[in-house]
């Protein structure tokens, strides 16, 4: 465990607790998973509080389980309890919020980021929309594919092959001769090669540095923002995830350190086996990736969307417009 939560409790004033866990987290691969949503939930409940809500939905559901998690919930015999656990009645709603991220589009984004000029506003948008209806679904999965690992700090020697793997794929996307703002967008991307170059070369030069594609960082920075919001010190008691090691959690100490939306005071690592809390959250992060995929590839449920919609944050990195004005609106 990193950092005792009550030796924190007596040297922060003011400190706020909250326990995270997260659903569709494969690392730095985006593209070609079994998940296209990356949820993170946090909630801010008591372990009495966060116990009684697991008790309740034990006697509700009556399943054997020892561990309940977010798949009970969807499954459609046990959909009233999934309305329960979103619904006013019980003690999720304002003690809950949920960070999520499509992941094409957060590749999009990064990769526009990265490579392109800093007057780039709207770039990532226009490409995502326009690049989904402009190319057939093998061209653009490639394309993402090629980006993603473009930007992966994993096998960081292999500089040649990312950069060329995804210069390939920008030359055939711009032979495909899409409209006229996606070919502007793919020709600087094409220009961008001295810079796909020196990105690769920063990676295997600094091993520390933070990984550009890792959800768990904006995920977990926009957490404490929320609860920690005016500047108050957030603790957060996370599932445990190998990526954040001691590194990376001095890291995100540093980068939220003069925030005015929060600063992190520690991170300790619990089991969900044994915490209720976290267990709600991983229920709020399972429940809110599967409702939030189902809204992104037009199959949603009208009446679950509308049910997870406060929870939502309303900075959440989301490309797509229509799913959106679903699931983000009035967050």
């Amino acid at each position: 465990m990193l950092g005792a939560v009550s030796d924190l409790r007596s040297s922060v004033p003011g400190l706020l607790e909250i326990a995270c866990d997260e659903s569709g987290y494969e690392g730095e691969k985006l593209i070609g998973t079994t998940t296209d949503v990356f949820a993170h939930g946090s909630v801010q409940l008591d372990t009495a509080a966060a116990t009684d809500c697991m008790q309740e939905l034990r006697r509700k559901i009556r399943s054997p389980a020892t561990q309940y998690k977010a798949n009970h919930l969807l499954r459609e015999k046990h959909r009233s309890v999934l309305r329960w656990i979103l619904g006013p009645s019980a003690p999720l709603l304002g003690n809950a919020h949920v960070f999520l991220i499509d992941k094409a589009f957060f590749v999009v984004d990064k990769v526009v980021d990265l490579l392109l000029p800093a007057d780039k506003d709207g770039m990532a948008v226009v490409l995502y929309r326009e690049g989904r209806r402009a190319f057939d679904s093998e061209q653009w999965e490639a394309f993402l594919v090629s980006a993603n690992n473009l930007m992966r700090v994993k096998d960081r020697m292999d500089v040649r092959t990312s950069v060329e793997s995804f210069m390939r794929m920008v030359e055939q996307l711009r032979k495909a001769k899409p409209q006229h703002q996606v070919a502007e967008i793919l020709d600087l991307l094409w220009r961008a090669r001295p810079e796909a170059e020196a990105f690769r070369a920063r990676l295997l030069d600094d091993p520390g540095m933070i990984s550009a594609l890792d959800p768990l960082i904006p995920a977990i920075v926009e957490a404490v923002g929320y609860w920690g919001e005016g500047g108050k010190p957030v603790s957060i008691a996370h599932d445990r995830q190998k990526t954040l090691s001691e590194e990376r959690i001095t890291q995100l100490k540093k980068l939220l350190g003069d925030s005015s939306g929060g600063r992190l005071a520690g991170l300790s690592f619990v089991s969900a086996e044994t915490d209720p809390r976290v267990q709600v959250a991983d229920i709020i992060a399972g429940a809110a990736r599967k409702i939030a995929s189902d809204e992104l590839n037009d199959r949603g449920d009208e009446e679950l969307t509308t049910l997870l919609r406060p929870f939502v944050d309303s900075s959440s990195i989301w490309g797509d417009h229509r799913s959106w004005s679903q699931l983000g609106e009035g967050s």
